[in-house]
């Protein structure tokens, strides 16, 4: 209801005369705020042109309070008032940032905060250092804090209509935005516990799972990308080979929510464009600005399968036990996950005339608030725009939250007797 009623503020903000270049649809302001404050980065007009500095300003605002979370924020504003937070308050906080335990969890935000604030400003620092001498003081400034923001967040919003496409070649800017949406996108306790234990032995098991996972998923995906590219005139084809390896590395790593874009996403290989469906829905890392149903999610089932297959009783990884309970988790989320996604491609593929590939692209996109688009989302009918919308809501508040908040409940204590079925 809270991030609803945010879009709706964001959308009257966005129709306000003053706010665009030209005039725009309430629904295509409704789907550029949802899209904001989801942090997908799919966009129906394009930033740079339809809206003036007031309107992308209020772009960046909504993706920065959609990014850090709304609970977040709400700490700080109840920190500020003076007033003290009850019972509820840190248990409905301690559910927003995906956290086990109620302990320390008022730190804990305050720290998210204030960390988020400092590498967004570490990151505005280098990009108007790179963007300046170039463009200008102002527009330099400017493009320097909008993509800093929307790189920490994984929003993939861009004020140019070719995204960093211009940049390429540029080593700079490519490890500076990658670097970014990466710390974004493991997640903020991750960090932390880095932070704070230095040595990997000393990592809880959840910091070991996304850094080595980050690392391999990372690496496996630019070697496939540089692979299957490689030859590919529209993409990387006519690049040195240095500069295949640059562009390889960020089209690899910018679906795990990040969005941005330095080649034409349209003119990928077919393969290469499965492989980021199959990035953009496994997503970032719990407790981060990214989507997905993230990257422990799907640990946790790849090990539950591997530990199945070698009949082992209990799932183990780094000598500890994953429990049952975390992998039925990991199971209702992937389940639920693929069923709202199937359902948006269903109903995309009667309205929209377009390709299969395009039409799954795009919902997977949606739901894993990426914002990589094969050129679909421009020609959106009104109908595909209300499901983008919903998927991208979906997406970023959680299918099992989504589920949890229209179930009923119910406290059963009569137990049955246990019984098999046949499976496989």
């Amino acid at each position: 209801m809270i991030f609803i009623t945010f879009i709706v503020i964001g959308t009257i903000l966005l129709k306000l005369p003053f706010a665009t270049t030209e005039s725009i649809s309430l629904l295509n302001a409704f789907f550029t705020a949802t899209s904001a404050m989801t942090v997908t980065g799919l966009i129906v007009v394009d930033t740079g042109t339809a809206f003036t500095l007031f309107g992308q300003v209020v772009i960046l605002l909504l993706i920065q309070l959609g990014g850090l979370g709304i609970m977040t924020f709400a700490v700080f504003v109840f920190l500020m008032a003076g007033r003290k937070l009850g019972f509820k308050e840190h248990v409905l906080i301690t559910q927003s940032l995906n956290q086990n335990s109620i302990g320390g969890i008022i730190v804990l935000a305050k720290k998210l905060l204030v960390f988020s604030l400092i590498t967004e400003t570490i990151v505005f620092i280098l990009l108007s250092l790179r963007w300046v001498p170039t463009m200008g003081l102002k527009e330099g400034l400017f493009a320097g804090l909008f993509h800093s923001v929307s790189a920490f967040n994984n929003a993939g919003f861009s004020i140019w209509s070719d995204s960093l496409s211009r940049f390429v070649n540029d080593p700079i800017v490519t490890v500076i935005i990658t670097a970014s949406f990466i710390i974004g996108g493991i997640g903020f306790t991750v960090i932390f516990d880095m932070w704070k234990k230095k040595k990997f032995r000393k990592f809880s098991l959840h910091t070991k799972l996304m850094v080595v996972g980050t690392v391999v998923i990372n690496v496996i995906a630019v070697v496939f990308v540089f692979w299957l590219e490689f030859d590919n005139p529209n993409t990387i084809g006519d690049l040195s080979l240095f500069n295949k390896l640059q562009a390889s590395y960020f089209q690899a790593v910018t679906p795990r929510t990040a969005g941005f874009n330095t080649l034409d996403i349209g003119s990928l290989n077919d393969s290469t464009l499965f492989l980021m469906v199959i990035l953009m829905f496994i997503g970032a890392g719990s407790a981060s600005t990214g989507g997905g149903i993230k990257l422990t999610t799907f640990l946790s089932l790849m090990l539950s399968v591997a530990s199945f297959i070698k009949k082992k009783e209990e799932i183990t990884i780094f000598k500890r036990t994953i429990t049952d309970s975390t992998v039925v988790r990991s199971l209702a989320i992937t389940v639920l996950s693929i069923t709202f996604v199937f359902i948006g491609i269903f109903i995309l593929d009667i309205t929209e005339d377009a390709s299969f590939l395009m039409i799954v692209f795009e919902a997977v996109s949606a739901f894993g608030t990426v914002g990589l688009s094969m050129g679909l989302t421009d020609d959106l009918t009104s109908i595909g725009k209300i499901i983008i919308m919903i998927i991208m809501i979906i997406g970023k508040v959680g299918p099992l939250t989504l589920a949890f908040s229209l179930a009923k409940q119910k406290n059963v204590r009569v137990r049955y007797a246990r019984e098999d079925i046949l499976t496989g």
